[in-house]
C-alpha cells in the first residue's frame, strides 16, 4: 500500500503542532482541559504516522525506524521517502 505524501505532511503537522502545544502548556499554565484535548490528539496523530509508514510499501527500514520518533518523525519520513524516490528516478 502507498501512502501519499500531503497524508504524511498533514499527520506530520498535527503531531508536531499538538507537541508544541503540550510541552507549551506543560511549561506555563498546565491547564488539564488543555491536556484532555490535546493530548490523545498528538497520540492519534503518532500512531497515524507510525502504522502508515510501517504498511507504506515505498518506506525503507530507516523511515520506519524514524516514524518511531515522537514530534519529528513524521518530516523525517517525509524526507526519507523523498530521497527514495528520487533514487528510484535516477536508475531509471
Amino acid at each position: 500500500m502507498t501512502v501519499p505524501a500531503r497524508f504524511f505532511r498533514i499527520a506530520a503537522f498535527v503531531e508536531l503542532v499538538t507537541l508544541i502545544v503540550l510541552l507549551g502548556n506543560l511549561a506555563t499554565f498546565h491547564a488539564k482541559p488543555v491536556t484532555s484535548l490535546i493530548g490523545p490528539t498528538h497520540g492519534c496523530a503518532y500512531l497515524v504516522i507510525v502504522v502508515a509508514t510501517w504498511r507504506n510499501d515505498r518506506a525503507v527500514l530507516a523511515a520506519k525506524l524514524a516514524a518511531l520518533l515522537p514530534g519529528i518523525g513524521g518530516f523525517l519520513v517525509l524526507r526519507l521517502l523523498g530521497q527514495h524516490e528520487a533514487a528510484d528516478v535516477e536508475a531509471l
